[in-house]
């Protein structure tokens, strides 16, 4: 294998090793960011509940 290829192939693989990383990181942000999220709105859902009760139908 000559230099040129090595070089390549490094190249290449660099590459794709920091495309998965960086793809990784964003899910798992991601999914902790959603969590994150979707707790908070559950909240705000629960308190808006609590201070407005429903009222009865006519």
């Amino acid at each position: 294998m000559s230099l040129s290829e090595r070089v390549w192939w490094l190249l290449t693989f660099g590459s794709v090793g920091w495309y998965l990383t960086v793809t990784i990181y964003v899910s798992v942000r991601g999914a902790f960011d959603i969590r994150h999220m979707l707790r908070r709105l559950d909240e705000q859902h629960s308190n808006t509940m609590v201070e407005k009760p429903q009222e009865p139908n006519a």
